[in-house]
């Protein structure tokens, strides 16, 4: 077996960088974005305060604030919610022609050889690969179920955050407050929901369509420059 030494992955300098960058970078990208998303959004809730004639607030309290958590979650359920939808669908769904589908004939859950599970598990394969029990069973959703746990999740921390917020304004405006059973059918509720989820459906769809007849040359989420508009599941 050839060593990580011998194959140089170790004494290059930057190569923990190299070998981690999309990964760091949209990690740090995240980062920054919602630290400026948190700036915008404490200017924004100030002036909204001073239109209702009320005083300002400091940026810790706005961070704290449920105003800025319920716009966090509201796109952060909407994120996972379209990985979550995507995941299962691409296990029996296909698209002629999009490197996003898997090749039209292997449509469901394949082989235990084709997923290397069981006693086609390899040396390297992770451990619950080759069990045969619930491990495996376990291990073969862990993905999407952890994405759907997360959704679920922050929907739920963005229903609570919601309620919070609603009931804030409706106290300036000197209204009654609602509950929590209440906030989950009014049309506030739904018309964040929903205006995120309409937008992650269309971008998942776009992708999928597009990327049929369009190429990003070097991208593993593009067919390669060459390949054929009818070609299915492969990658550039």
């Amino acid at each position: 077996m050839t060593s990580d030494k011998a194959s140089g992955r170790i004494g290059r300098p930057g190569r923990f960088w190299h070998d981690n960058g999309l990964g760091l970078a949209f990690g740090t990208a995240f980062l920054i974005v919602l630290v400026a998303q948190a700036f915008a959004g404490h200017a924004d809730y100030n002036n909204r305060l001073l239109g209702d004639g009320m005083a300002q607030i400091g940026f810790g309290d706005y961070i704290t604030s449920s105003d800025f958590g319920v716009d966090v979650m509201e796109n952060w359920q909407s994120e996972y919610l379209q990985f979550f939808l995507y995941i299962f669908a691409t296990v029996w769904l296909v698209q002629r022609g999009s490197p996003e589908s898997k090749e039209l004939h292997k449509a469901g859950r394949e082989s235990d050889e084709d997923q290397m599970v069981g006693e086609h598990a390899r040396e390297d394969s992770p451990t619950w690969a080759a069990d045969r029990g619930w491990r495996q069973g376990a291990y073969a959703r862990s993905l999407g179920l952890v994405m759907g746990l997360i959704f679920l999740l922050s929907w739920l921390a963005q229903s609570i955050t919601g309620t919070a917020a609603y009931n804030e304004q409706q106290l300036r405006q000197l209204q009654a407050p609602t509950s929590w059973a209440e906030y989950l059918l009014s049309s506030d509720f739904w018309n964040r929901t929903l205006q995120n989820w309409q937008s992650e459906l269309l971008a998942i769809g776009s992708m999928v369509i597009l990327s049929i007849y369009l190429r990003q040359r070097g991208s593993p989420e593009s067919k390669p420059v060459g390949a054929g508009h009818d070609d299915t599941g492969v990658e550039g």
